[in-house]
């Protein structure tokens, strides 16, 4: 998951610099390379050298990845570039793909760029399906990068399966369950119901506490289980006329009115504070959501979490590597990139960054179901994950889908606990979009 714009590129960046296990990355810490800096995976001295072009914190280096594949090509030595935040790194890789030149040998690229680069740029950049390993990966996830005439332009690195992470202290002091699967049980299938359990929390809501912690957060996990969202099939912006978004969007706006959601902006530091300071009991937790719960709890908060399913089958993050034809090693980059994200080294990259396979076969791995998180103790996360991802819908994305997102979420949903209208925050959402759709 990497970064977008406003919020959404808030969400992403943060993601890809948070991790699940005991002891590793977790909150916002970079990866100690400068923005825009060079950090060196391998000694040179003659070898083919293979660069990557990376934002936020991908945890190849981390996870022992380069180290690995050098180890198994004496030839090859691995460097990375990295940019903290997307919205400096996409803008750049955009400029380099249409000038042909300052381009790295594999550059990622952020799930909510990737129909935009699918569809604008697929003629410069090398197709990795003779690479890559199509049965290996999801299938909506494959299909994210292929273009109408087949090409896959780039393979996949993680995804966001959506659950809902808890306070199960909280939870008891409301008269809740606090035990997974009957949480879970609360409300399957119906993200009304999910708000129905909040209205039932806040009657006996431990003080200054609300249900949630956010209106975009809760926006955010129902529109990412629709097939449908911001466009259509066939290309077409549709957020306007679209009722499930409509239909999300006053759903949350109406648990805003009831007191249900707390009033902050996600990623900022205002709702940093409210996790610090235990100011909601659930929200929408994707995996790599949990590295940054960690990040910003206080101590006593380990082990007071829980994770469940979410109503229904979502997908909230993810990323891909793309390999540049005006690359100085493509042939040696794409078979790098094939590696990175085959599903060994993808099971290892979860074990250590948090960052949930798009490749099945991990799943069964022992790096990805015994995987677990201080915040929620002994909660088996590869398996409530795995289970979350083999639901989630084939997804229609859009060139434009992170501005549309954060118009509804950051100028839009988010005003209603500020005491604007349903109305009037819908309205201003849409100007808000229109206007930057537009520019």
């Amino acid at each position: 998951m990497r970064a977008r714009t406003g919020a959404a590129r808030r969400v992403v960046v943060l993601a890809t610099i948070a991790s699940l296990g005991t002891g590793l990355l977790a909150g916002c810490a970079d990866d100690g390379t400068d923005e825009g800096s060079n950090s060196s995976a391998g000694g040179g001295g003659g070898k083919t050298k293979i660069t990557l072009g990376l934002f936020g914190t991908a945890g190849f280096e981390e996870s022992g990845l380069y180290k690995e594949y050098e180890k198994l090509h004496p030839d090859i030595d691995i460097q990375q570039t990295v940019v903290e935040r997307n919205e400096n790194y996409y803008p750049a890789l955009i400029n380099h793909l249409t000038t042909g030149s300052g381009l790295q040998d594999i550059q990622m690229v952020e799930v909510g760029n990737i129909a935009e680069i699918v569809e604008t740029q697929a003629s410069k950049l090398l197709d990795l399906s003779k690479y890559g390993k199509e049965s290996d990966y999801l299938d909506w996830k494959w299909k994210q990068a292929t273009t109408k005439d087949g090409q896959t332009i780039g393979v996949g690195t993680d995804i966001g399966p959506m659950a809902i992470c808890y306070r199960k202290d909280l939870f008891e002091a409301a008269g809740l369950p606090s035990e997974r699967e009957a949480v879970g049980k609360l409300w399957t299938g119906s993200w009304d119901k999910f708000v129905d359990v909040g209205k039932q929390y806040q009657a006996k809501a431990p003080k200054g506490t609300t249900f949630l912690d956010s209106p975009g957060g809760l926006l955010q996990a129902i529109l990412s289980g629709e097939t449908e969202r911001f466009y259509d099939s066939a290309g077409e912006v549709i957020y306007k006329t679209n009722p499930a978004v409509k239909s999300a969007f006053d759903l949350t706006a109406q648990a805003a009115e009831d007191g249900l959601i707390g009033n902050q902006t996600q990623f900022q530091p205002a709702w940093d504070t409210t996790i610090a300071n235990s100011k909601f009991a659930a929200m929408s937790c994707p995996p790599w959501m949990l590295g940054y719960i960690k990040g910003k709890s206080k101590p006593d908060a380990a082990g007071k979490w829980e994770i469940a399913q979410a109503p229904k089958a979502g997908n909230w993050g993810g990323s891909f590597l793309a390999v540049p034809k005006a690359g100085k090693n493509t042939e040696e980059a794409a078979k790098l990139a094939a590696w990175l994200t085959a599903p060994e080294q993808q099971a290892k990259l979860f074990a250590v960054q948090g960052s949930f396979p798009s490749t099945p076969a991990a799943y069964d791995s022992a790096a990805v179901k015994d995987a677990k998180n201080d915040m929620t103790g002994t909660a088996p996360l590869g398996t409530i994950f795995a289970e979350a991802a083999k639901n989630i819908p084939v997804q229609t994305i859009g060139p434009k889908d992170q501005i549309i997102q954060q118009g509804l979420t950051d100028n839009g949903v988010v005003l209603v606990t500020q005491g604007k209208s349903s109305e009037e925050a819908w309205n201003n959402a849409v100007k808000t979009i229109d206007n930057n759709l537009e520019k």
